[in-house]
């Protein structure tokens, strides 16, 4: 497939879900941070951006870890409000303090209802991006479509009307990214053709238009270190929000340098 001209520099966010306890997380952190200066002792230069998106009561047992390094925490999730009788949620400022540079918003676990109890709306993720925009972290936005979506030629207009829907006025290259993430592909093991997930893509650039200019706009759903590297050769693909295959270093780490083209 042909290169983007000018591609931003890719990320690779791993969202470890409601895993990783303190004492493996923290191993598997320092685990990711020997590869990846063995890496950098091999004199190559690691041309991506990596985060690790831990359950919030990790961030501060990661944080002194990370500190300084390559990578970067994000959270997982944040509050429509910026404090408040809000029990249960956490606010963005509050992921700020603790570390964070990213926080996701929007991931199918919390628009679909059926399996978590959510059922979050675009207002409710566009609140979400707000807050998270409003303490400086950057939000990463997830938009996708179901199986019955897809079966149905529905996925260009089901994606379009979350984007439009769930990225605030004020959304730029600068606080946002936007990560497509097929809800069927989620954890199944498949996932969409090289081509249906270049057309998906092609259509978010298109359709974020101007303000879009520079948007990193990543992959996810059964991304792994045997299909990372095609699925990161697709133009419009600037990187991958990755679930599973992010709990270990092992398995984390050929993904981080399928976005690279690199090899240890």
């Amino acid at each position: 497939m042909a290169t983007q001209a000018n591609p931003p520099r890719p990320l690779v966010a791993g969202n470890w879900k409601m895993n990783g306890l303190a004492k493996p997380g923290l191993g598997e952190a320092k685990r990711l941070l020997a590869l990846i200066a063995r890496h950098k002792a091999a004199r190559r230069k690691l041309a991506v951006d990596v985060a690790i998106c831990p359950a919030a009561s990790l961030l501060g047992v990661l944080r002194p870890a990370l500190k300084g390094s390559a990578v970067a925490l994000g959270g997982q999730d944040c509050g429509t409000a910026a404090s408040g009788a809000f029990t249960g949620d956490i606010a963005a400022g509050m992921l700020k303090e603790a570390g964070a540079k990213y926080v996701i918003v929007g991931h199918s676990e919390r628009r679909h209802g059926a399996k978590h109890g959510h059922a979050e709306t675009d207002a409710v993720v566009k609140a979400k991006a707000e807050q998270a925009h409003a303490v400086g972290l950057v939000a990463i936005v997830c938009v996708g479509e179901t199986l019955a979506e897809r079966d149905a030629d529905r996925t260009l207009d089901v994606v379009a009307s979350q984007l439009d829907g769930s990225l605030p006025a004020a959304a730029d290259a600068a606080n946002t990214v936007v990560a497509y993430e097929p809800v069927w592909a989620i954890g199944s093991g498949r996932t969409p053709t090289l081509e249906e997930i270049g057309a998906v893509h092609a259509a978010m650039r298109r359709r974020l238009g101007a303000r879009g200019r520079g948007m990193r706009l990543l992959y996810g759903g059964s991304v792994k270190g045997s299909n990372a590297a095609e699925i990161l050769r697709v133009p419009d693909v600037n990187g991958a929000l990755v679930g599973g295959a992010s709990l270990t270093a092992a398995d984390f780490w050929p993904i981080v340098l399928g976005a690279t083209g690199g090899s240890v």
